[in-house]
């Protein structure tokens, strides 16, 4: 009997021997993980730039796949579909010219760059008067007219007028100057849709009308014409 049981606990003895250790899960990942996050791992690996290159090419080919298992006859419907495309838009372009901010007037008066101060027009006036650039000159003196009339309420700031429609609706306000209003108007006409080119005379005859008009007063309706100044 104890022979037996002798040799029974010997051979539970030797078995136990033979059973593999297994290490725990949390402790093997983890030492897997701080193994892989050494930088000889990845000494090739893209950078950041690269990385967020492939993710969006991956994004656009995700797109261009779901289009084309859309669109009928696959890649290739989709290709001619976005050739239609591309043709009807340089169609509408080439038909419709560049597309404006805001619709003007030929002979608009100001230019689509944004508003400026009657201020600004007259200190851009005065640089290219210094420069000799009379027709700029002229030009920037006119606009600072019109801005300043704007200004002062005697004009209605309205978009697209041109040189003469501001001529004509200051002169009623302005009757005493209205001749002189028309022939500005003539003057920045000519030099900007007329192919003349402006000298000093003409200059300084549209930048003394400009500072007459800045402290002339206004006929009120109802009054006498007489009292122009």
């Amino acid at each position: 009997m104890s022979g037996a049981g002798g040799t029974t606990a010997a051979r539970r003895a030797s078995g136990a021997g033979n059973i593999p250790v297994d290490t725990p899960r949390v402790p093997a990942r983890e030492a897997a993980e701080s193994e892989l996050s050494k930088p000889m791992y990845h000494e090739n690996d893209p950078n950041v730039l690269q990385r967020a290159l492939n993710h969006f090419w991956d994004w656009v080919a995700g797109v261009f796949d779901a289009a084309a298992g859309a669109a009928p006859g696959g890649p290739a419907g989709l290709a001619v579909l976005a050739l239609i495309v591309i043709g009807l838009t340089a169609a509408l372009w080439w038909r419709l010219g560049t597309p404006q901010r805001s619709p003007l007037a030929p002979d608009a008066l100001f230019e689509n760059d944004g508003p400026r101060s009657a201020a600004q027009h007259r200190a851009a006036a005065d640089v290219h008067a210094a420069a000799l650039r009379w027709t700029e000159a002229v030009q920037e003196r006119m606009r600072a007219i019109v801005r300043s009339l704007e200004e002062r309420a005697l004009l209605d700031p309205r978009p697209g007028r041109t040189a003469d429609e501001a001529a004509t609706e200051a002169g009623r306000a302005l009757p005493g100057h209205a001749t002189r209003l028309r022939s500005a108007a003539r003057d920045f006409d000519d030099v900007t849709y007329g192919g003349r080119t402006a000298g000093r005379p003409t200059y300084l005859a549209v930048r003394a009308l400009d500072t007459e008009l800045d402290e002339a007063k206004p006929v009120l309706p109802g009054a006498s014409r007489g009292a122009a100044g």
